[in-house]
C-alpha cells in the first residue's frame, strides 16, 4: 500500500508539472477575461456534473464570498442538479437538458459559461456548452486529454483549460488547483492590482 501511496504522489507530481508547461498563459488569459466580464456588469455562469459538481460549487462560492481578500461579492450562478427538476426530466428521457434549460433561463449575452467536462462525455455538460455558443456567450471550459468532443464545441475567443491527463481523479485535482489560482488573480486583478505576489 506504501508504494501505492508514493506511485499517486508520483504521478499527481508529474502531471502538475506538465500542467506548469502548458497553462500559465491560459490561466491569465481565463481571469483577465473573467476580470472584464464582472467589470462590464456582467455574471460568470457555472456548471459541473457528477464528481466536478463540487469542483463547480467551490468556483462559485470562491466568486461569491472570497478566495484570499476581503471583498465585495462577485456575480456568479450556479447551474444546480436539483433532485426534483432532475427526476422531471428524467422521467421524460431528457435529463441531458438539465443545465441546458437553466442556462436558457439565465444567460445574458457577454456572460461567461464556465464548464467542467474533464472525462469529454458528459452529455448534460456538451448540452450545455452547445447552448452557449449558440448564444455567442464566451465559454471557459475545464477538460483533460479526452476533450475531443468539447474541442469541437468552442469558438475562437473560448478558452479551454485543459489538464494533460486521462486519468478522471488527477484531472479533477488539477481542475482544483486552476480554480484556487484563477479565483486568486481575479481577487488581485479587482482588488489588489499592485501587489505582484
Amino acid at each position: 500500500m506504501l508504494d501505492k501511496i508514493q506511485d499517486r504522489f508520483a504521478e499527481s507530481i508529474q502531471i502538475q508539472i506538465a500542467t506548469a508547461d502548458v497553462l500559465p498563459e491560459v490561466l491569465n488569459n481565463a481571469a483577465s477575461k473573467i476580470v472584464d466580464c464582472l467589470l462590464s456588469g456582467h455574471k460568470i455562469i457555472v456548471c459541473g456534473h457528477g464528481r466536478s459538481y463540487t469542483n463547480a460549487q467551490l468556483f462559485v462560492s470562491h466568486l461569491l464570498h472570497r478566495y484570499d481578500l476581503e471583498r465585495p461579492s462577485l456575480y456568479a450562478h450556479l447551474l444546480h442538479f436539483d433532485a426534483v427538476f432532475a427526476s422531471q426530466l428524467n422521467q421524460e428521457r431528457n435529463l441531458e437538458q438539465i443545465y441546458k434549460k437553466q442556462l436558457q433561463v439565465v444567460a445574458s449575452k457577454q456572460d461567461i459559461f464556465i464548464a467542467f467536462s474533464p472525462m469529454g462525455n458528459e452529455t448534460c455538460v456538451l448540452d450545455a456548452i452547445s447552448y452557449a455558443n449558440s448564444e455567442d456567450l464566451t465559454i471557459l471550459a475545464f477538460t483533460s486529454n479526452q476533450n475531443d468532443h468539447t474541442q469541437g464545441l468552442l469558438g475562437d475567443d473560448d478558452i479551454e483549460i485543459s489538464i494533460p491527463s486521462s486519468n478522471e481523479m488527477r484531472v479533477i485535482e488539477g481542475h482544483l488547483f486552476c480554480i484556487n489560482l484563477i479565483c486568486e488573480l481575479v481577487d488581485h486583478l479587482l482588488f489588489n492590482p499592485i501587489s505582484n505576489n
